[in-house]
């Protein structure tokens, strides 16, 4: 029920594919025509996360979205997870796709690939679009331990925001042994503590995640995407400013944050603040995320 096979039959106009790139291989859903556009998803989610959109940016580009590696049914090798390894296994499937120049849209981890993509390969980069995700900064290393009083309730405070899932990642072997077979717990929590309202994310979607991340591989490779912050920094620092169009699109959760940090790393930045909507935007308001990204990209 599941399986890319069954689920693209919910995306009219939508087919699956497989690809060897970079040494591993990884899954890609792809529908329309028109200008190329990557999309990235992000944590805990698979390339199923676009669904809420995908038809309607379809309509307009040769949308491309991709299992990053470590996700769903692309290959979970055991290193590669820094961004800038990523971002070449992003490259080389537009090398392979004979694409010269492409727009990428990255939501949460999917973010900071797009971004590094464009680090790394600016002259193949047209425009990026990040939602609710940048690339990693050391900044990262002064986010606070414990929750400010009285900050740490139901839903995630905008002001200060606490993410303890940042360092829980960073755990080797502890995460696949306690979440393993258990992930929708996990699941249910964080989408009722990022979303504003979590009736958005529907009782399929939330099967389809927790069969995803169920497997000890799987989470495995999804906190590789963590563990590997240090080296992202390290990257970040040797990166000039991007000259390219970058428009980040925030939830009340990532405003602040985005709104702050995109400047410092980007000449030509837009940042439009979606603050009726939480993390997981495809789902709460994609009408508006639509809106934002059309406006960009056309």
């Amino acid at each position: 029920m599941y399986s890319d096979a069954e689920l693209i039959k919910k995306l009219p106009g939508f087919t699956n594919h497989y690809v060897s790139v970079n040494g591993i291989r990884l899954h890609y859903v792809e529908g329309g025509s028109g200008q190329p556009l990557i999309c990235l998803p992000g944590w805990p989610q698979t390339w199923w996360s676009y669904h809420p959109v995908a038809t309607q940016l379809a309509e307009h580009y040769r949308v491309i979205i991709l299992d990053i590696r470590g996700m769903g049914t692309s290959d979970k090798p055991a290193t590669g997870y820094n961004k800038k390894t990523m971002a070449q296994d992003v490259y080389s499937l537009t090398q392979l796709l004979g694409l010269s120049k492409v727009a990428l849209m990255g939501h949460d981890i999917g973010g900071m690939v797009a971004l590094s993509f464009a680090f790394n390969y600016p002259e193949a980069t047209d425009k990026v679009v990040l939602l609710d995700g940048s690339h990693p900064t050391e900044g990262m290393r002064y986010m606070t331990m414990l929750p400010a009083p009285g900050t740490f309730e139901a839903k995630m405070d905008g002001d200060n925001p606490y993410m303890w899932w940042m360092a829980f990642n960073q755990i080797k072997e502890l995460p696949e042994q306690l979440l393993a077979g258990r992930f929708r717990y996990l699941l249910d929590w964080l989408f009722s503590y990022v979303m504003i309202d979590e009736s958005h994310m529907s009782e399929f979607d939330r099967q389809v995640y927790a069969a995803a991340y169920n497997h000890p591989d799987s989470i495995r490779a999804a906190t590789g995407w963590y563990r590997t912050f240090n080296q992202d920094i390290a990257d970040a620092n040797t990166y000039p400013r991007l000259t390219m169009p970058v428009l980040g699109v925030a939830s009340y959760v990532a405003y602040n944050h985005m709104s702050m940090g995109l400047p410092h790393v980007a000449e030509n930045v837009q940042v439009i603040g979606l603050q009726n909507s939480g993390h997981y935007m495809f789902e709460e308001k994609p009408a508006q995320v639509l809106e934002a990204v059309f406006n960009f990209l056309q």
